[in-house]
């Protein structure tokens, strides 16, 4: 098998900044094909509901059903999956939700809870925080199955508090996979469904006669799940609309580059459009890197996807210093970003933007993905500048909380009046001084 072809770059050379450019480039351009039926299918299940479910149903999965209470899944069903699978499976998969329920009860207990406080006046100031009623999670199917998606998106939600979990997953000519129904057991799905696409997300967004409407989707899906997901937004709440997968390494060369270039695979072994980089300033570790990945990528069963995405969106970048990598960083804000480093602790501070920091040679991604505890759903395509891992606040809303004494109105009043009439809002004003003391 030829050598990979990965570019490699240096911070050092003069078109340093037009290459890096060229590496990070992604276009998330939508397919108007898609799109356009994409609408099609939104708008048919709102108006048809049910029926409109069940023909996208038999025509893009192959599973006939004559009724909907057909392609629901009972609570017996996933406990019998949990059952079914291996003692060293149901283990793995109890162990990992026992470590993501523990993380998001800390998140809990961190950001979710409501308080007040009493002004000097007597006025109660607070927020109240309240779980959602119902929401909805898309778990991918088909080529691949995820249960380390079905703990990720439900078990903060359990957590939070919310009333119902509504799972749905396309199952392709009704091949059910039984570890993805054994974690919805054990992760407090409440009721699933075997929809999947753009008629799974219309149905949860609208609802129908059996699926019920929710409040928020979360999950991540194909192109049409992530442009079902874009359009039902304003109807429901969403997580986020998630581009392909990264990884970011930041090596000081003490970590074995077998596990680095292993760590650099975890990503590129998504899809072709995955993107996986190292930053380091040591030229020989580069090299031993490279090395690896040539000597290794023939073992790897997904060789070929591994390949097109190292070439096509790969990169081992030599920087001047490890500053200058977390500068780097800073400005590619990755999804996942490991700091392999003798001294993680130092670099750590220098790090503003990133969905998920993994610290020191032993934290490999791939552990964060199914059961360290914190939560795999992570901005991508640089949206860690602003956006956050999935949570406990995501399954959350807050309302604030105001009650003005008899006094705090006294000192409010003028205040809001003053503002009000500046405004041009006689009525704000005049609701505000009918509450002060007659003159």
């Amino acid at each position: 098998m030829s050598a990979v072809n990965i570019r490699q770059l240096s911070t050092a050379a003069a078109d340093f900044d037009a290459e890096f450019t060229r590496v990070l480039h992604w276009s998330a351009e939508t397919d108007e094909a898609i799109e356009q039926r994409v609408a099609e299918i939104l708008a048919d299940v709102r108006a048809r509901g049910d029926a409109a479910v069940l023909d996208y149903t038999a025509r893009f999965d192959g599973l006939p059903a004559s009724s909907m209470q057909q392609l629901e899944l009972t609570r017996d069903e996933l406990r019998a999956a949990l059952d079914a699978i291996t003692p060293a499976q149901r283990s793995a998969l109890q162990a990992a939700a026992e470590r993501v329920r523990a993380y998001h009860e800390r998140q809990l207990q961190a950001c979710g809870l409501s308080w007040q406080y009493r002004d000097a006046d007597g006025t109660l100031l607070g927020q109240k925080v309240t779980p959602l009623d119902r929401v909805g999670i898309y778990v991918p199917g088909g080529k691949a199955a995820y249960p380390s998606s079905v703990l990720m998106n439900a078990l903060p939600a359990q957590v939070a508090g919310v009333g119902e979990i509504v799972m749905v997953v396309p199952t392709p000519r009704g091949e059910k996979n039984a570890l993805v129904l054994a974690a919805a057991y054990v992760a407090g799905v409440t009721r699933a469904f075997t929809v999947g696409g753009a008629q799974a997300v219309a149905a949860l967004a609208y609802g129908t006669a059996t699926i019920p409407r929710v409040d928020k989707i979360t999950g991540p899906g194909n192109a049409y799940v992530a442009s079902a997901k874009r359009r039902v937004f304003g109807q429901v709440g969403i997580d986020m609309i998630a581009g392909p997968s990264e990884i970011l390494v930041l090596a000081d060369g003490s970590t074995p580059a077998d596990w680095v270039a292993m760590d650099l695979f975890s990503q590129a072994e998504h899809d072709e459009l995955a993107q996986s980089i190292l930053l380091s300033p040591d030229a020989g570790y580069i090299a031993a890197v490279k090395e690896a990945i040539d000597r290794l990528l023939p073992g790897m069963p997904r060789h070929a996807v591994i390949r097109a995405s190292l070439e096509g969106r790969g990169a081992l970048i030599h920087t001047r210093s490890m500053d200058e990598a977390c500068e780097i960083s800073n400005r590619i804000a990755p999804e996942h970003l490991e700091v392999s480093s003798r001294e993680p602790a130092r670099w750590e501070p220098l790090l503003r933007h990133a969905g998920a920091i993994f610290l020191g040679a032993y934290t490999s991604e791939s552990l964060g993905d199914y059961c360290a505890g914190p939560n795999h759903v992570l901005p991508t395509s640089g949206t860690a500048r602003f956006s956050s891992p999935l949570g406990v606040y995501d399954f959350q809303k807050r309302s604030s909380l105001i009650e003005v004494s008899a006094a705090g109105a006294r000192q409010l009043g003028p205040i809001a009046a003053e503002l009000a009439y500046g405004e041009g809002l006689q009525a704000h004003a005049r609701a505000a001084e009918l509450r002060l003391p007659s003159r």
